[in-house]
C-alpha cells in the first residue's frame, strides 16, 4: 500500500512538473484589463476604435432617474462614445442620439474610412407592429451621418429583411466591403458571416463566407482589420469558453482555417466584438468573465526590436599563398603546407577550412625540384580561429508549411554571459522562451525570426541583451 501510494505521488509530482514546464515554453502574449467605463449592473459591449476614443453599445440608464425600455420591456442598448483624457484615463461617456434612441436597440456599429458615415445595427420594423409584445422585429443595418454627437439621415441597407437578421457591420479599410452577420435563408448554422462587394456606389448581393469560416454553430461580430485579417466570433467547439474569438485572411481566393486567439482574451466565458489598432499591439474585446457583458482592453506583450544583428555564419576558411611563388611561377619549386590540424596542401596559394576554432600552427615545406632539397619550415605562423560573438540560431532556410522544426540557441557564443533568458520572436505574433523551441508555420511566406537573449548583469550595470534576426522561407505544402 506505501509504495503505491509512493508511486502515484511520483507520478503525480512529474506530471505537474512537465505541465510547468510546457507552460514557460509558451508564455501568454497578451495582457488584459477591464476598462473603468464599465458599469456594474450594465452591460457594455462591441467597441469601435474612433480617433482618440472608443465608441460602443451599452445598455445603461441615459441618466439617475431615466431607463429606456425596448416595448417587449427589455433595456435598450445605444451608442455611446467616450474620449481618452491620458494614456490610462478616459472622460465620461456620450450619448450618440438618433431617431431610434427612445424606442429602438442601436448598436453593433462601424464607421466607414471616411469617419463620418455610421453603419449600425437596430430593429426593422418601427411601425406599430413593432409595439405588440408578442412581435419578433428582426434586426438590419442602418447608415447615418455622425454630426457631433447626433447619428442623422439615416436611411436603410439594401439587403435588411422583416424575415430575417442582418447586423454587426465591419466595413473594410477601403470601404469596398461590409461584413455581417445574418441568418439569412441558406447558412450554415444560427448566423453565418456574409460580404457585399461596393460596385458601382451599390452594394452587390450578399456573399457567404463558406464553410471554413462558417460553422453549424453561430459566427458574428465580424472585424475587417486593416492588415486583411477578419477576426469573427463563434461558439463552434474547440474554444475554451460558449462565444469565442477566432481569426482568418483571405488566401489566392480562399479564407484560411480559422485561428482560435489565444488566453486570456480568451477565457472559460463569452468572448466576443473583437477590435485591434492598425498595429495590432492594442484593441478591445468585450466578456462577461466579471457576469456583465463589458469591454476589456488587451495590449501585446510580444517583444520585437526595432534594430537587431543579422545572423553571420561564422566562416573558418583561410587563404595561405607564398608571395614569391606567385612572382615567379616558373621556378621549380613545390609547396607544401601543414595546417596544424593533421590536414595538409600543396601548391603556392591554397585555400584552408578550419574545422573547429582553436590555435593553429601553420607551416609551409618548400621543395627544389631540381636538387631535390628541403627546406623545412620555410613559413611558419600561428593561426587564431575564434568564432563570432553573437547569439546564434541554428534552424533550416528552407520549410513547408506546417512542418515542425526545432529551433536552437545552443551555438550561440556570447563569452563572460550568465545567460538568463532565450527569447524567440517567430515574425508571425508567436513567441516562445527556451534555448531548444519548437515552431511550424501555418501559412507560406518570408519570415523574420528574431532571437532576444538577456543576461545577468555586470556589478552595478543593466541587465545585458543582445539580438540577432534571421530570415526563413516557409513554402506551401507539396
Amino acid at each position: 500500500m506505501g509504495k503505491r501510494i509512493f508511486y502515484i505521488i511520483f507520478i503525480l509530482i512529474l506530471i505537474t512538473s512537465a505541465s510547468l514546464k510546457i507552460y514557460a515554453q509558451t508564455p501568454s502574449i497578451y495582457e488584459v484589463k477591464r476598462m473603468p467605463f464599465n458599469i456594474n449592473g450594465f452591460n457594455n459591449i462591441s467597441p469601435v476604435i474612433f480617433k482618440d476614443g472608443i465608441v460602443f453599445c451599452s445598455d445603461r440608464r441615459f441618466s439617475a432617474f431615466e431607463d429606456r425600455t425596448a416595448f417587449d420591456g427589455r433595456r435598450l442598448y445605444n451608442i455611446y462614445m467616450v474620449e481618452k483624457k491620458d494614456s490610462t484615463d478616459f472622460g465620461k461617456p456620450v450619448l450618440l442620439k438618433s431617431e431610434r434612441s427612445n424606442k429602438f436597440n442601436s448598436g453593433p456599429l462601424c464607421f466607414a474610412p471616411d469617419g463620418k458615415t455610421v453603419y449600425f445595427t437596430s430593429e426593422v420594423e418601427t411601425g406599430k407592429l413593432a409595439t405588440n409584445r408578442n412581435f419578433k422585429n428582426h434586426s438590419g443595418i442602418f447608415i447615418a451621418d455622425l454630426s457631433g454627437t447626433d447619428l442623422v439621415s439615416l436611411k436603410p441597407f439594401k439587403y435588411n429583411d422583416p424575415g430575417f437578421d442582418i447586423g454587426q457591420p465591419s466595413v473594410s479599410k477601403d470601404g469596398k466591403y461590409i461584413f455581417f452577420a445574418s441568418d439569412m435563408p441558406g447558412g450554415s448554422g444560427g448566423s453565418d458571416l456574409y460580404y457585399c462587394e461596393l460596385i458601382n456606389g451599390e452594394w452587390a448581393a450578399p456573399v457567404n463566407l463558406g464553410p471554413k469560416v462558417n460553422s453549424q454553430g453561430t459566427e458574428n461580430y465580424p472585424f475587417m482589420h486593416p492588415s486583411g485579417r477578419l477576426y469573427f466570433t463563434s461558439d463552434r467547439p474547440g474554444g475554451p469558453g460558449k462565444l469565442d474569438i477566432y481569426y482568418t485572411t483571405l488566401t489566392n481566393g480562399s479564407w484560411d482555417d480559422p485561428v482560435l486567439i489565444p488566453e486570456p482574451i480568451n477565457s472559460s466565458s463569452d468572448d466576443f466584438a473583437f477590435v485591434a489598432d492598425a498595429d495590432l499591439q492594442k484593441g478591445y474585446f468585450s466578456s462577461n468573465r466579471s457576469r456583465e457583458d463589458e469591454i476589456y482592453e488587451f495590449s501585446s506583450t510580444i517583444i520585437r526590436k526595432t534594430t537587431c544583428d543579422t545572423l553571420e555564419e561564422n566562416n573558418y576558411c583561410y587563404r595561405f599563398f607564398e608571395e614569391n611563388a606567385l612572382k615567379y611561377d616558373t621556378l621549380p619549386f613545390r609547396y607544401d603546407w601543414r595546417f596544424g590540424d593533421g590536414d595538409k596542401a600543396t601548391g603556392p596559394d591554397v585555400i584552408h577550412c578550419f574545422k573547429n576554432p582553436g590555435t593553429y600552427n601553420v607551416q609551409l615545406d618548400v621543395t627544389n625540384l631540381i636538387t631535390k632539397a628541403v627546406s623545412y619550415n620555410e613559413k611558419s605562423e600561428t593561426v587564431v580561429v575564434t568564432e563570432i560573438e553573437q547569439p546564434y540560431i541554428s534552424s533550416p532556410d528552407k520549410i513547408n508549411a506546417n512542418r515542425l522544426i526545432t529551433l536552437s540557441a545552443d551555438s550561440t557564443n556570447l563569452p563572460g554571459w550568465k545567460i538568463t533568458q532565450y527569447y524567440w520572436n517567430f515574425g508571425d505574433e508567436t513567441i516562445a522562451i527556451g534555448k531548444d523551441v519548437q515552431k511550424s508555420y501555418r501559412k507560406a511566406g518570408n519570415f523574420n525570426i528574431q532571437l532576444i537573449i538577456t543576461g545577468e548583469p555586470e556589478p552595478g550595470g543593466k541587465p545585458k541583451e543582445a539580438c540577432i534576426s534571421k530570415n526563413i522561407i516557409v513554402m506551401p505544402n507539396p
